[in-house]
Parts: C-alpha cells; sequence; structure tokens
C-alpha cells in the first residue's frame, strides 16, 4: 500500500538578523490511509513549523527543502493557485485551521466539537424556563497574534437572550 502522505528529509529555516536558523532538521515520515499519527516533542522543537511547512502556510521567507507528498503528488514548490486550491476549506468547520496547544484552551475546543451543536439545548437545561429563547445564538473560534509570540485563541459566546422574568 502507498502512503497517503510521505515526507522526505524536511528542514525548515528562518532568517534572523545574523543568519538562518533551523527550525526543522531533516525529518521524515509517512502516513497510510486511515492511519492517525501524532507529532510530539516539547515546546519550540518545530512540531508547528513541520506541519506549517507540510500544508504550505508557512510565509515566504522561510525557506524549505526535502519533499512533501500527497498521493505520490510533490507539494512543496507548487504555485500559488495550486496552493490556494489545496488550502481551500469546502464547508466552515469541516476541517479546523489548528488544534490548540495551550491544555486549557484545548479542553474547551474538545467541549466545543462534541457538544457545540447542542450547546443551546444544554443552557436551556441548565436556566430552565429562565431563558425564553436563545436567538442569533452564535459560538466562535479563532486565533490571533499573540504580542508574545505565537498565536492565542479568542473564544466568543454570542446571541441575544430573553429572560422569562425581568431581572
Amino acid at each position: 500500500m502507498s502512503p497517503l502522505l510521505s515526507v522526505t528529509d524536511l528542514t525548515v529555516t528562518f532568517p534572523t538578523d545574523t543568519e538562518r536558523v533551523a527550525a526543522v532538521r531533516g525529518i521524515s515520515y509517512h502516513v497510510d490511509p486511515g492511519e492517525v499519527v501524532a507529532m510530539v516533542g516539547e515546546s519550540g522543537s518545530g512540531k508547528s513549523a513541520a506541519a506549517m511547512a507540510v500544508m504550505g502556510l508557512l510565509p515566504e521567507y522561510a525557506a524549505v527543502s526535502g519533499s512533501v507528498q500527497l498521493h505520490g503528488a510533490e507539494l512543496l514548490g507548487l504555485g500559488g493557485d495550486a496552493a490556494s486550491l489545496l488550502q481551500t476549506i469546502p464547508l466552515r468547520g469541516s476541517i479546523p485551521g489548528g488544534v490548540p496547544t495551550d491544555p486549557t484552551i484545548y479542553r474547551f475546543y474538545e467541549m466545543l466539537q462534541v457538544y457545540g451543536t447542542t450547546l443551546k439545548a444544554l443552557i436551556h437545561e441548565q436556566f430552565g424556563d429562565g431563558i425564553i429563547s436563545a436567538i442569533n445564538f452564535r459560538l466562535d473560534v479563532r486565533k490571533v497574534p499573540d504580542p508574545q509570540g505565537g498565536q492565542r485563541a479568542v473564544i466568543t459566546l454570542d446571541g441575544k437572550y430573553l429572560p422569562a422574568e425581568p431581572f
């Protein structure tokens, strides 16, 4: 069986004021159809840089070398149009943009994945007749740049709630 994804000798470097720094040094792995693979390592070990390189999401100033093949087709070095087409998400929320690494955020993210569609019902269950209805109920998780580097998740619970009795 041929691998679904094959990564060979992947190297990612970023420029600094004086030299290029290697964030990923020659990693290789493959993922067979139906297989689940996890990248595990300490903070700053290059997990995110490697994953972003495979998905073609690194900034232009990052130098990426090696080979990344999906169903045997080379992904590194694709033109802008081909890369954009591969990064298109068919339905909102059908492919998560990333999994939060902060344990607290991850637990909340996991709860949203499991209970997101029934969260409105859970609110009614919790408050009983205290809330007549929730209008335009929306739950949003988005990533924003962190001033100290990396990204943070911003979680917004939005809607209008009509209480059964005045406050």
